[in-house]
């Protein structure tokens, strides 16, 4: 019987529910507002830990919020490995998720679109009545 999820996706499961505690207690930048780690993609030799975040209520651009936070990652990955329990801690590298924006922009789209199309009522599944 197949393992259902490999050891990567356990240990970056892990990883998420850490840094997101860690995120909380150890960063305090300000100008950041609220991260939120969307996703982490570890390598398959678990080497390197691709963090997603997104930042609510920031007030800085994306870049810099990434940037700011590129600062923290010694700090963040020491106290990573009190909490881990691995041979190797990966590296941690953090990039900005636009998901949710690309998602809320899609939305707007469609919602601008249904609003000018024309309701079609009465209609019957393109059958014709002759009259």
């Amino acid at each position: 019987m197949p393992r259902e999820f490999t050891r990567s996706d356990r240990v970056a499961s892990q990883i998420q529910r850490e840094m997101a505690e860690l995120l909380g207690t150890h960063v305090k930048e300000p100008g950041l507002g609220m991260v939120t780690i969307s996703e982490v993609e570890l390598s398959r030799d678990l080497a390197v830990a691709k963090i997603f975040v997104t930042f609510l209520g920031n007030q800085k651009p994306p870049k810099d919020c990434v940037k700011a936070l590129a600062e923290y990652v010694p700090a963040l990955r020491r106290e990573l490995g009190k909490r881990l329990r691995v041979r190797v801690l990966p590296e941690i590298r953090f990039a900005f998720d636009d998901s949710i924006e690309r998602g809320l922009r899609m939305d707007a789209l469609l919602h601008k679109i249904s609003q000018a199309t024309p309701e079609r009522g009465g209609e019957t599944g393109g059958e014709e009545e002759n009259p």
